[in-house]
C-alpha cells in the first residue's frame, strides 16, 4: 500500500530536478479515448460501470457515484497533467531533511522516500512510502509528522491492491488516517490483474470497511489501472477538483458535502 498526498504549495528549501521525457501511454489523452467504441469509453472513464451489472439489485449504486464528473470536466482536468512552457510539471525533493533526500532521478518501483512533484502553480503531489513489511525503517518519523503538521494538506490517498484486497497493513494505515482526522480517499489499484468476481468481492469488502469503520474517508473508492489507463481520468479530475484547480459543471449539493467543498 502506497500513500499519495496532495498539498497546495511546497516546503521551504525545495530543490528542482529535471525529469526525462517519457513515452506517453496511447490512452493518456482523452482525444484518443473518444475515438473508441462507446462501451469501451464508458468503462475507461467510469470503471465501476464494468462491475455494476454483476451487483445484486439490493446494493445501493449511489455509494459508488458520489463523484461522477462529465467528460467535459475530465478534459479540463487533463490539461493540468500536461506539461508546457507555461505549466511545468517538475520532480522536486525536500532539502529540509538531508538524511531523507532521494537520489536525483524520478523514483522507480517501491517508494522509499518522500518524492515531491509540483504541478505548475496548481498543487504538489507527494509520493510517500507504503506501510508494511517493505516500508523503510524510518517510516513513522518520515510520514506521520508530515500528516499531522502539514497545514496545506488537501487529501491523502491510500492505495490498495485490487487483486488481493485489504490487508492488515492497509487497515493500520486507515486507522492512522482516522486518528489524524483529515480527509482521505481509498484507491483500488491493479483492477486489471484479477477477474471480475475477485475484484468485485474486494471492492465490496473495502466499501463495507469504509462505511462501518471510518469518519474521514471519502465514501467512494476510486478504481484505477495504470496498465490500460482505466479510471485514471476520473482520478485526475478528482485531484484537480479537490485542490480547487477546476470547478465541475454539474455537482449536486449533497456531493459537495461529501467532497468537503460545501
Amino acid at each position: 500500500m502506497i500513500c499519495l498526498l496532495l498539498s497546495r504549495g511546497l516546503l521551504p528549501g525545495i530543490q528542482l530536478c529535471s525529469v526525462p521525457r517519457q513515452r506517453l501511454h496511447k490512452l493518456a489523452s482523452l482525444q484518443n479515448v473518444r475515438m473508441l467504441p462507446p462501451k469501451k469509453v464508458q468503462s475507461l472513464l467510469y470503471p465501476f460501470s464494468q462491475m455494476e451489472p454483476y451487483l445484486d439489485r439490493s446494493v445501493d449504486r449511489s455509494q459508488f457515484q458520489h463523484f461522477h464528473p462529465s467528460l467535459k470536466d475530465m478534459i479540463k482536468a487533463e490539461t493540468l497533467f500536461h506539461s508546457s512552457p507555461s505549466h511545468k510539471i517538475d520532480y522536486r525533493i525536500s532539502a529540509e531533511r538531508l538524511d531523507h533526500v532521494p537520489v536525483l532521478k524520478p523514483p522507480e518501483g517501491h517508494t522509499k522516500k518522500m518524492n515531491f512533484f509540483q504541478v505548475g502553480r496548481a498543487f504538489t503531489i507527494v509520493d510517500m512510502p507504503g506501510y508494511g513489511h517493505r516500508s523503510p525503517k524510518d517510516f513513522v518519523d518520515m510520514v506521520e509528522p508530515y500528516l499531522f503538521t502539514r497545514e496545506n494538506l488537501v487529501r491523502t490517498f491510500l492505495l490498495v491492491d485490487g487483486s488481493v484486497g485489504l490487508q492488515q497493513a492497509d487497515l493500520i494505515a486507515m486507522e492512522m488516517c482516522e486518528e489524524i482526522r483529515r480527509p482521505y480517499v481509498m484507491v483500488l489499484t491493479k483492477i486489471d490483474k484479477s477477474g471480475i468476481g475477485t475484484l468485485l468481492r474486494n471492492l465490496m469488502s473495502l466499501q463495507d470497511t469504509v462505511r462501518r469503520n471510518t469518519t474521514s474517508c471519502f465514501p467512494q473508492p476510486l478504481l484505477i489501472s495504470s496498465l490500460n489507463f482505466c479510471g485514471i481520468y476520473l482520478l485526475r479530475c478528482f485531484i484537480a477538483h479537490v485542490t480547487g484547480s477546476i470547478s465541475l459543471t454539474d455537482l449536486r449539493p449533497a456531493d459537495r458535502v461529501e467532497l468537503g467543498l460545501a
